[in-house]
């Protein structure tokens, strides 16, 4: 049976992106100690980690932004002809999550400087694993992009329908590409590796830049 006039339909998608720039840093600071001996590796990153959160809280950072990502030993071993593994050390390591929220131009000190300072605290033991830039008011952008992509999905189908000789009505689904509906703003990575002394004189620059949040419906219309 063939489709009446009245059952056309039009479908278009939608994309909308806001961009902004981040309000919040993510950084993950550790401490890696060897030693001869499982208590003096421990006690030694204990020690490390413990300084770096002095600091951290001497620059202003609350609290409840620094939590303790995990605490493990492992031991180090070498492999000789005859021997097999022999245990030639132990290694202590711990890491926290710092969330950093005064990262403005204006800031002080600022998130370079903050991260310098941990750096400097933790000395040879310290390493950095990771910087995440965010935005704290995400759900007040993702409704801008929302917004955005109705319009788009919207401005599309109306240009469909009058080339068609038609207009558009009533709408009969909405759906929203959840995927793509998740910030997607590029994140900075540092690759774990040991941190000199002299960094902490000398703070890397850490640039903001900007981050998209994006959505994506699929809206389809009846044709009236």
């Amino acid at each position: 049976m063939e489709s009446s006039k009245s059952d056309a339909t039009v479908t278009t998608f939608g994309y909308g992106a806001i961009r902004a720039v981040p309000d919040l840093i993510r950084v993950t600071v550790s401490v890696e100690s060897r030693a001869e001996r499982v208590a003096e590796a421990y006690g030694t990153a204990g020690a490390r980690i413990a300084a770096v959160t002095a600091v951290l809280r001497a620059d202003g950072v609350a609290d409840a932004d620094i939590a303790t990502g995990g605490v493990s030993v492992r031991t180090e071993t070498v492999w000789s002809e005859g021997q097999g593994n022999r245990i030639t050390g132990y290694v202590a390591s711990t890491d926290l999550t710092v969330l950093l929220r005064d990262i403005g131009p204006d800031a002080d000190p600022g998130p370079a400087a903050i991260i310098a300072h941990c750096v400097e605290a933790g000395g040879d033991d310290v390493r950095l694993g990771g910087l995440t830039r965010a935005i704290a008011d995400q759900a007040a952008l993702l409704a801008s992009a929302r917004d955005a992509a109705w319009d788009d999905a919207l401005a599309k189908a109306t240009r469909y329908a009058a080339r068609a000789d038609r207009v558009l009505g009533p709408v009969l689904e909405i759906t929203e590409d959840t995927a793509s509906a998740a910030p997607t703003g590029p994140r900075l990575m540092a690759v774990s590796a040991p941190l000199e002394r002299s960094f902490g004189a000398t703070p890397i620059p850490v640039e903001l830049g900007e981050s998209e949040v994006s959505a994506t419906l699929r809206v389809t219309w009846r044709l009236a």
